[in-house]
């Protein structure tokens, strides 16, 4: 068998599938230690002192909004924590923090946006299954909100300083256990409704009796008064001249001394 003969017999994909496999892992892991290397310092010190004039800038108000984020107490897993946080941060730059266009807090937020788009891909992601772990609604100021905004970055910063692989950890027995506490708190929560029921079984009867007492007195009043209007008529200063008592006062009058 010739070699022209052999190489006509066998499929193309024999030698170039080998080769094919070995460019793709040396693009894909020269693309990795790239992605890796701009990790490392992708969040700069420009950004943060950004994110503290936008702190300062802000108007001191004890108006709350309502915000979901990562629920420190159930995830204490520092990696964990802000693997769970950035997400919700990239969305609460995206959908709550709103200023006036053309500003220079509008322009940091835009930046703040980019900055999260191009940090995405230095966190694996977890199962979307688990989203809702570990998170819970907050009610904060405005100036709260955007000191934990600067704290998730600063804090993804140092540790991408140390080891850019570092939000490839996987969390999901973590989240899991969130998952499983919150469980438990929903089971807790349907006892919760029965207890106006109950308050309101207690109070309808008592307000009844209120009434009813208050009704009652009322009734006693008024019966007290019409008692005491014949009373009134029959006084002694508004009796006749011929009234017995008066003869018996005129009879005491003519008495001799």
């Amino acid at each position: 068998m010739t070699a022209q003969g052999a190489a006509g017999r066998c499929p193309p994909t024999t030698w170039l599938g080998p080769l094919l496999l070995m460019a793709c892992l040396l693009v894909s892991s020269s693309t990795a230690e790239e992605v890796s290397e701009n990790c490392s310092h992708m969040i700069g010190t420009g950004h943060l002192d950004d994110l503290q004039k936008l702190i300062d800038s802000q108007m001191e108000t004890s108006c709350q909004i309502a915000f979901e984020f990562v629920d420190q107490e159930q995830l204490n897993d520092p990696v964990c924590y802000l693997k769970k946080a950035f997400p919700l941060v990239r969305d609460i730059i995206e959908d709550t923090m709103r200023f006036k266009d053309n500003t220079s807090n509008a322009n940091v937020t835009v930046q703040l946006q980019e900055l999260s788009l191009r940090l995405k891909s230095c966190f694996t992601r977890d199962y979307e299954e688990q989203d809702k772990a570990c998170v819970r609604t907050f009610y904060e100021t405005p100036l709260q909100l955007l000191e934990k905004i600067k704290n998730v970055f600063s804090e993804t910063k140092n540790l991408l300083k140390k080891d850019w692989n570092i939000f490839t950890k996987n969390c999901n027995n973590i989240f899991a256990k969130c998952s499983s506490q919150g469980r438990k708190s929903q089971h807790k929560e349907p006892s919760d409704p029965q207890l106006p029921g109950f308050v309101f079984c207690l109070l309808v009867p008592s307000i009844i009796l209120v009434l009813l007492a208050v009704g009652g007195l009322q009734f006693y009043r008024r019966r007290r008064r019409s008692h005491r209007e014949p009373q009134t008529v029959d006084s002694p200063m508004e009796q006749p001249e011929g009234s017995p008592l008066t003869q018996d006062e005129d009879g005491q009058v003519e008495l001799p001394v």
